[in-house]
């Protein structure tokens, strides 16, 4: 079974994982189209600025590529769309950490400076959240997608259980003997109760 067979197309996470590749691909599209305007040199490494990042062709490029990528995903949807928020989050992350390191060194070929690292690792938190949102956490409602096909036979259980009360079968027992029906007045029966 694949997660993304599991995954209704109107679930209201895929709004989510929309919303989010949108909202950033067209930062980043902004960030890059903003830099062509300004006729950078591919490779310059003399600190031209743009909306307070310094910035060359390469990384305008770079991304209007990604933010694209990014835009893709959202028209897209659904788990498409947080797959590519994950890795793309990733890869912000990735960068910012990678260049950090190469600051001030010749290997700074996009022209990075302290505040393009921020902005890195301040994107790819974002974007990351956007795409794992639903999808990592202990505490997700039984009706999510994900914490079915990690719990199936648990979703199993409570799929017979919606079924038999929509057919207006009389609720089954619950514990050993002296057990009574678990409804929505009595709730469970609790230990020594």
């Amino acid at each position: 079974m694949k997660l993304s067979d599991e995954l209704p197309v109107d679930h209201r996470l895929a709004a989510v994982y929309r919303i989010g590749a949108g909202l950033c691909g067209a930062i980043l599209l902004v960030f890059g189209i903003l830099g062509f305007t300004n006729q950078l040199g591919f490779f310059d490494t003399s600190g031209t600025h743009v909306a307070g990042l310094s910035t060359n062709g390469l990384l305008s490029l770079i991304s209007v590529v990604v933010g694209l990528v990014l835009i893709a995903g959202a028209v897209i949807g659904g788990n498409v769309a947080s797959m590519v928020n994950m890795t793309v989050g990733s890869l912000f992350i990735l960068s910012g950490f990678v260049h950090i390191f190469i600051l001030d060194k010749g290997a700074n070929v996009l022209d990075f400076g302290m505040s393009n690292v921020i902005f890195s690792f301040v994107m790819g938190l974002l974007i990351l959240t956007f795409g794992m949102y639903g999808r990592v956490s202990g505490g997700l409602p039984h009706d999510n997608p994900y914490w079915r096909s990690r719990h199936p036979e648990q979703a199993a259980r409570e799929d017979r259980a919606r079924r038999g009360a929509a057919a207006g079968e009389p609720p089954r027992l619950t514990g050993g003997a002296g057990a009574r029906p678990v409804t929505r007045e009595t709730g469970p029966r609790l230990p020594g109760a």
